[in-house]
């Protein structure tokens, strides 16, 4: 059984991985694979789909077949990428762009002494087989080589000559990684996205909540006064174990509704705080966007449907998130806040790291909601779709380890295909 092996795969390297699993199986194996991409798919003998959609709009069998018969299923959606009736739609020019960082002989690790130049305001994307160098230049080289410019404390730089270009355009670097959001397991999207203001906020203005005296930080789970003293917001009590794991128990007190009785008696609407949490994220923007008084709590959660995360549930514990939706929740976070928060040159590695073709459209349409917005992207990607959406691809290679650390190409995508050592063109 294989979890989304292709994880971090050029799509050379997919083929290589199939032509193995195809061996196993043909020594009278079973092999079972949850996956995403599409040549993993096309070679497998019986797909099972899930769906049709995610989270509590999932859970049900949408078809099972073989790829002939995933395609002809009017129900899945995967069937209809598969088939082509649903695509992911290549922008029909390319952004033009005029400032840009240089980063000059890098040689950490197995680059071979090259000068990248990665333009700023569009879609950069860098490509190139697994092992060909694309972390290294970006991760151990740029990321920390900026950071140190901007005074900000950096791990340790990569060997490089020198970082030249427009540099003082940009405010801040972000690195948008899949490492979880939050430390406790009271943090939730909404509290990192910062829209659980807006929800206390309107709570607190409610009639009974003035008669009583709560404050927007009643309707909080992090400071004492309104969340339940004996699980202190928590929902339920960890009895902890000698020797086997720890057992989590739904709170007596609160019934794991982490309010105190009198906290849960104030609703908006008909839907007390605890109600609202449970909500999905699709749910709560139709349920808010109805009146005018609670609009803006609809804006301010907008963005997470906006990343494609419309089904994850308003106070589901960031730890239950997985690495894509961790991701997607950072995302949602600069959305939401607009043009007012400078330049920022955002790194993604990898974001499309288990996620569907539908997800994917949607990310790309973040991505250029970030760029129109006046920020800069660059993407370590290996994912033909993202690739052939860039406005600038970097390929790195042409083989992994040794063979690798060479600028192969840098241009627009559709040139890439003409470049016949390039792994990435073959599969554009």
């Amino acid at each position: 059984i294989l979890d989304e092996p292709s994880i971090g795969l050029h799509s050379r390297d997919t083929e290589k991985l199939i032509g193995v699993l195809k061996s196993l199986r043909d020594l009278g194996n079973t092999v079972v694979v949850v996956e995403h991409d599409e040549m993993m798919m096309r070679e497998a003998d019986y797909i099972i789909d899930m769906g049709p959609l995610a989270s509590h709009l999932g859970g049900e069998v949408v078809a099972a077949g073989n790829y002939n018969e995933l395609i002809a299923n009017s129900a899945s959606l995967t069937g209809k990428y598969l088939s082509g009736e649903y695509f992911i739609e290549i922008p029909k020019q390319v952004r033009k762009w005029n400032n840009s960082i240089t980063v000059a002989g890098a040689r950490q690790n197995n680059l071979k002494d090259i000068t990248v130049q990665f333009p700023l305001n569009v879609l950069c994307v860098v490509s190139g087989v697994s092992g060909s160098g694309k972390t290294t230049l970006v991760k151990q080289i740029l990321y920390p080589a900026l950071q140190k410019i901007k005074g900000e404390f950096a791990d340790k730089v990569g060997f490089h000559k020198a970082i030249t270009g427009d540099i003082e355009t940009i405010t801040q670097i972000e690195l948008i990684d899949q490492n979880p959001i939050g430390k406790s397991s009271r943090s939730n999207p909404v509290t990192y996205i910062k829209a659980y203001d807006e929800i206390r906020d309107a709570f607190s203005k409610h009639p009974m909540s003035k008669t009583r005296g709560f404050l927007p930080k009643h309707f909080s789970f992090n400071v004492d006064g309104g969340r339940c003293d004996a699980c202190k917001g928590e929902g339920e009590q960890i009895v902890e174990m000698q020797f086997l794991a720890d057992v989590h128990l739904t709170c007596e007190v609160c019934k794991g509704k982490r309010f105190k009785e009198e906290v849960l008696e104030v609703s908006v609407q008909g839907k007390n705080i605890h109600d609202v949490l449970e909500m999905s994220v699709d749910d709560a923007i139709e349920f808010f966007g109805k009146q005018k008084e609670t609009a803006g709590i609809a804006k301010a959660i907008q963005p997470l449907q906006d990343v494609g995360l419309g089904y994850i549930k308003l106070g589901q514990s960031s730890d239950t998130l997985s690495g894509g939706e961790a991701q997607r929740v950072k995302l949602a976070s600069f959305l939401g806040k607009g043009k007012g928060s400078g330049n920022i040159l955002f790194i993604f590695d990898e974001p499309t790291t288990g996620l569907h073709f539908h997800d994917i459209k949607k990310l790309l349409a973040s991505f250029n909601a970030l760029i129109e917005q006046g920020h800069s992207l660059i993407v370590i990607e290996h994912n033909t779709d993202v690739i052939k959406s860039a406005d600038w691809v970097i390929d790195l290679g042409s083989e992994a380890g040794d063979a690798g650390g060479n600028l192969v190409f840098a241009g627009v995508p559709k040139d890439l295909k003409k470049v016949k050592e390039s792994y990435t063109g073959r599969f554009l």
